[in-house]
């Protein structure tokens, strides 16, 4: 009996060797495993000092995107106001179009008329003279009012 209690209390001190040692290297491995044990405060000041500099890269790209978006409105302006110069330009080149497209078809009935009136003399032999000149200057004067319409209508 004696014997069994030496046996029993030497088979404690073994395992109580065992698991000590155990507890020792198990806590070695942890730390070449996982780093030495980190307090919470050094982790919550790690995360602060993270989150900081990632909101000032956030802060740096926002103000560049503003100044690309400032630059993007400016040029925005400038085509703005070229496109609207440029309409005026259409527009008043379209007027002179149309005043010399009209001035010119006023040109061509002149030219209609005076040949018809050079025949209409030629025919006559002069004999209505005071009557084809009174007749040519009403169609001037029909044609200027017709001229003068069509630009002011137009």
């Amino acid at each position: 009996m004696n014997r069994r209690k030496d046996m029993v209390a030497n088979l404690k001190s073994k395992a109580n060797q065992m698991a000590s040692t155990l507890n020792m290297s198990n806590f070695a491995n942890r730390d070449s495993l996982l780093g030495p044990e980190i307090k919470p405060a050094d982790a919550m000041n790690r995360t602060t000092a993270e989150q900081d500099e990632g909101l000032e890269k956030l802060e740096e790209t926002v103000y560049s995107t503003k100044h690309i978006a400032l630059a993007v409105n400016e040029e925005l302006d400038l085509h703005t106001r070229l496109i609207d110069n440029l309409d005026q330009h259409v527009d008043i080149t379209d007027s002179r179009l149309k005043i010399n497209f009209y001035l010119g078809f006023s040109f061509i009935v002149k030219q209609r008329v005076q040949k018809n009136l050079a025949i209409l003399n030629k025919r006559t032999k002069g004999g209505c003279s005071c009557l084809c000149l009174l007749l040519s200057v009403v169609g001037i004067v029909i044609l200027i009012v017709a001229i003068w319409l069509l630009v002011k209508y137009l």
